[in-house]
């Protein structure tokens, strides 16, 4: 298996949640792909649509006057489903990171709009990811993604990431007169698996209620049944001004994201009458062909109750993977909340043998189980919403394996 040897796997073809190499060997993948095919490999019910629609009309750009019929459809789609009403849905042409600095920027314009343009600060959280982009980057949590940049947005703040009182006092640290919003993952993903503390979601919206701040809730990742809901905003019970979302919205199939817009600040940029503009779109916003895959995708999650699936499953994959904790590496295992799990490794460990994660990896890549290194503390376990209880033991065994087999290595370090 020189692909495994050179640490360069080509991947050629995927059904399902089996992909194949350049050279036929076949791998369980319990990621989909990065969090996004939820509905599967190899769907030729979205691919059908995408070839019609190519042929239909490829792509039209969505300035000025101009839409599509897909795009009309999903954006009405998307709304019913929001935790919020009357929501307005503004397409991204590659994905989340596009999603984040374009909620960033309407953040921004929206102060400017209602005359308080020193609202400039956003503030984010520790451990959290938040795209590519230079707004998401900065904003990000994890120190190695800026590594080298230096600075590229100076108005940004961080707040650990499970304390809400910490949000109350950087606000009144900042002055409330300059902090235009708090984005936030309601579930940490590439920073390792993070549910919210008890209680923290409904308290974090009522600090920025108070403070007259924004609350931009990062669905990148959980949208569209990921984190066991719709939208992981209406499993916490909360009603965010914006969300952004991406991964789940086609299922890899084709690049699209989206920032969903509530009222109180979409009313100022398109309510009639207004004379505020929202300078702002992407060559491919709202791209036909995507927004056609959309509207396909989300045809499968509603026709085969995939969303419902994910609710009954998240238990089951819990149950699969809780007993890893127990091994000698591995610190704790999160899952239980939608399909994200995380079994994040012993930090004493990982000090010993800085690249246990590297290894582990390659070792359940051996087994054929395709997993990863998540923020650097665990490895990753979210599959595709049609996943099998048989498949999610052959993971969780997988797993296991590859850590007693590390664990046995000659050049392991026992803390």
């Amino acid at each position: 298996m020189s692909a495994i040897k050179n640490d360069t796997v080509t991947i050629v073809r995927g059904e399902g949640r089996t992909v194949w190499d350049a050279e036929g060997n076949s791998y369980l993948d319990s990621l989909a792909g990065l969090w996004y095919c939820n509905v599967g490999l190899g769907r030729t019910d979205i691919a059908d649509v995408a070839r019609q629609q190519m042929i239909d009309l490829a792509a039209f750009q969505t300035f000025d006057v101009f839409t599509t019929p897909n795009t009309e459809l999903f954006a009405s789609r998307i709304a019913d489903y929001l935790p919020f009403p009357n929501g307005k849905i503004f397409f991204t042409a590659g994905g989340g990171s596009e999603a984040i600095d374009t909620a960033a920027k309407l953040v921004r314009l929206y102060w400017s709009a209602v005359e308080q343009p020193g609202k400039k600060m956003i503030i984010s959280r520790t451990r959290a990811y938040h795209g590519m982009n230079a707004y998401g980057t900065s904003l990000a949590g994890l120190p190695a993604n800026l590594h080298g940049l230096g600075t590229m947005v100076e108005s940004v703040a961080q707040v650990p990431w499970n304390d809400a009182e910490a949000l109350r006092t950087k606000i009144a640290e900042l002055g409330a007169e300059n902090v235009a919003a708090f984005f936030c993952e309601p579930i940490v993903g590439a920073g390792g698996v993070l549910h919210p503390p008890a209680g923290y979601l409904p308290e974090i919206e009522k600090i920025c209620r108070e403070n007259n701040v924004l609350l931009v809730i990062d669905e990148v990742v959980s949208a569209f049944g990921r984190g066991g809901d719709w939208f992981s905003s209406g499993r916490y019970g909360i009603q965010p001004d914006m969300i952004t979302m991406a991964k789940g919205l086609t299922s890899g199939y084709a690049p699209l994201g989206a920032v969903a817009i509530a009222p109180r600040v979409s009313d100022v940029f398109w309510k009639d009458g207004s004379t505020a503009v929202f300078r702002h779109g992407y060559t491919y916003s709202g791209h036909a062909m995507a927004t056609a895959v959309g509207n396909a995708n989300l045809d499968i999650l509603e026709k085969e109750s995939l969303v419902d699936r994910v609710a009954e499953y998240e238990s089951v994959m819990a149950s699969h993977l809780a007993p890893l904790a127990d091994h000698p590496l591995v610190d704790e295992v999160r899952a239980g909340v939608g399909l994200l799990g995380a079994v994040n490794i012993d930090p004493r460990v990982k000090e010993a043998n800085p690249t246990v994660l590297a290894k582990l990896t390659r070792e359940a890549r051996k087994r054929g189980v395709i997993t990863r290194n998540l923020g650097d503390v665990a490895l990753q376990v979210s599959p595709a919403f049609t996943i099998t209880d048989e498949e999610l033991a052959k993971v969780a065994g997988t797993i296991h394996e590859s850590l007693e087999v590390v664990s046995r290595e000659s050049d392991f370090v026992r803390p």
